[in-house]
């Protein structure tokens, strides 16, 4: 059965990973869990509560298909994790999916995992913030999510392109995928 991880952080931005957790969990019969930092409750930007199933200590990739980080305000008030891009690293090296958008796409860039791959996120100025980056030129600058061996990056305004290129690259996009993900296109045709 598949698993998925959601790395959460104070203040994530609950919409980035909401869709993918629902289509996976309630459609596709994917074990989703989350984790904090310490396995405390986090609260989200839009003010939802989580009681989080697992620390980022608890969280062993050889558990889990995928690794996924939503973004949110914990990078601009200096609230990230320092154990996050230690998880990031644990999962990238055993080979496993690794996701992040919006501010956590430019984390993953900031983990050096994206300099030799095509990505994508909010903007190239973001992960070049981050002195490990160097992936300048196989950065992809465009409103649609970007998997390329194994990594998926999105702005924070693609949430629908990241769930559907997590789901394609975890092998889980099917007739049910499609049919519960067309509603939520809709208004981008």
């Amino acid at each position: 059965m598949t698993a998925i991880v959601v790395a959460l952080t104070p203040e994530f931005a609950d919409w980035e990973c909401a869709l993918l957790m629902a289509v996976a969990r309630s459609y596709l019969g994917v074990v989703v869990k989350t984790a904090t930092s310490d396995g405390s409750p986090v609260t989200s930007m839009g003010g939802l509560n989580v009681t989080p199933d697992l620390s980022y200590d608890d969280v062993k990739p050889q558990d889990f298909d995928a690794l996924v980080v939503p973004g949110g305000l914990a990078w601009e008030k200096g609230l990230v994790p320092e154990k996050l891009p230690a998880l990031v690293h644990s999962f990238h090296d055993e080979k496993k999916m690794t996701a992040g958008i919006c501010a956590a796409a430019s984390m993953l860039a900031g983990t050096g995992i994206l300099n030799d791959i095509k990505h994508t996120g909010n903007r190239l100025g973001s992960h070049q913030a981050y002195p490990a980056y160097s992936g300048d030129g196989l950065y992809i600058d465009g409103p649609a999510a970007v998997h390329c061996d194994g990594v998926v990056t999105a702005a924070g305004t693609a949430p629908f392109t990241f769930t559907v290129e997590v789901l394609k690259g975890l092998g889980l996009w099917n007739a049910t995928a499609e049919e519960e993900m067309a509603p939520f296109s809709a208004e981008h045709r």
